[in-house]
């Protein structure tokens, strides 16, 4: 081919292009190792907040933001560097730590959104779900399904700080968010022990003969810390006494789930809780979708790719899609965490690569 009919071409293959352009079109082969790379490349990138930092910024938070209509809650989100600012902590979650001084009150609202509360320390909080005041305390994990109305108070002398967790990235790439003010503050401001519905759902192995229909979300407002306690306390008893009733060796687990299906507590967000001894170490691995730990107890290591961070009490780590990553327990080591594993089995894309070795 002549020199001529080459410069003829490329002049034709850049005004091909302009013209895509002029008519917003954009053509596969420039774009297929971005859309469809080989393995999982997220934008987000393992990191961890350390508490002792987090906790200090919420306090100051605390004395210089207030409560109110317009900003709602003093909730302080968890920004994945890899995401250029964008406030949510993968694509699919969101995390922060939301902070209520001493009788305040944070006032009802709701949004398509599904949330949880854990909390890490501290009690004295009630938050009140569709009108059931449901007590906050250390270990608890606390559900407000997408479209109930909720709001908090803080009924003691004391701050109380907590994690939230939502799926609000999903749902603001989807399109599909609504939001709806509520009471001005929350509508019944009562300080019962036991919420409802947990008086209703929470006995194990036992379910009411009314409402008989499958939920989306589990209808229990609170999983207590003390049952999860012993639950992970008896797999590792039954470890000592040579039983199969760990995921690895010195590793109990447990999943909240809803008790009308048997699968996890929200549509979008699964919820575990993790128990390492002292010592213990999981193997590497690596699965499609994400996952935000919190430390409970304990102290240990995240190897997160081929970097590893120490981590303590209340340090929150966030583990991206396709990254390997395992834990090595310094001590007794519990953790919370959270993933958004029910849409990605749910649209069957699960995959998990686990090492042989520990």
């Amino acid at each position: 081919m002549t020199t001529t009919a080459h410069l003829s071409e490329d002049s034709e293959l850049a005004r091909l292009y302009r013209d895509f352009t002029a008519e917003h079109l954009n053509p596969l082969w420039t774009q297929l190792d971005s859309l469809m790379p080989t393995a999982p490349a997220p934008r987000a990138i393992p990191f961890v907040w350390k508490w002792s930092n987090l906790y200090p910024l919420a306090e100051r938070a605390g004395e210089l933001v207030p409560v109110g209509r317009g900003g709602e809650r003093r909730a302080i989100a968890l920004a994945n560097p890899g995401l250029g600012g964008a406030p949510f902590v993968t694509p699919t979650l969101w995390a922060a730590i939301q902070y209520l001084g001493p009788k305040e009150t944070a006032a009802e609202h709701r949004h398509s959104q599904n949330a949880f509360r854990f909390v890490v320390e501290g009690e004295g909080v009630w938050t009140v779900v569709n009108g059931d005041p449901v007590a906050m305390r250390r270990g608890d994990l606390l559900l407000t399904p997408g479209w109930h109305f909720h709001g908090h108070h803080n009924e003691s002398d004391q701050p109380m700080a907590w994690l939230d967790g939502l799926d609000i990235p999903f749902v603001h790439y989807t399109d599909a968010g609504f939001f709806e003010f509520g009471a001005e503050g929350v509508t019944d401001e009562s300080t019962p022990d036991l919420s409802r519905s947990e008086r209703l759902w929470a006995h194990p192995g036992l379910r009411p003969l009314v409402g008989l229909d499958d939920k989306s979300n589990s209808p229990i407002a609170a999983y207590r810390w003390e049952h999860t306690d012993a639950a992970l306390a008896q797999q590792l008893a039954l470890e000592d006494e040579g039983y199969a009733a760990t995921t690895e060796p010195g590793h109990a687990a447990v999943r909240y789930t809803n008790p009308t299906t048997g699968g996890d507590v929200m549509p979008t967000i699964r919820a575990e809780f993790h128990r390492l001894r002292a010592g213990a170490r999981t193997r590497p691995r690596r699965d499609v979708g994400s996952a935000v730990y919190q430390v409970f107890a304990g102290s240990g290591g995240f190897r997160l790719g081929d970097d590893v961070q120490k981590v303590g009490k209340g340090d929150l780590i966030v583990v991206p899609s396709w990254v390997q990553w395992s834990i090595v327990a310094d001590t007794d080591l519990d953790l919370f965490v959270f993933s958004d594993a029910p849409i990605v089995e749910r649209l069957q894309f699960g995959r998990t690569l686990v090492s042989r070795n520990a």
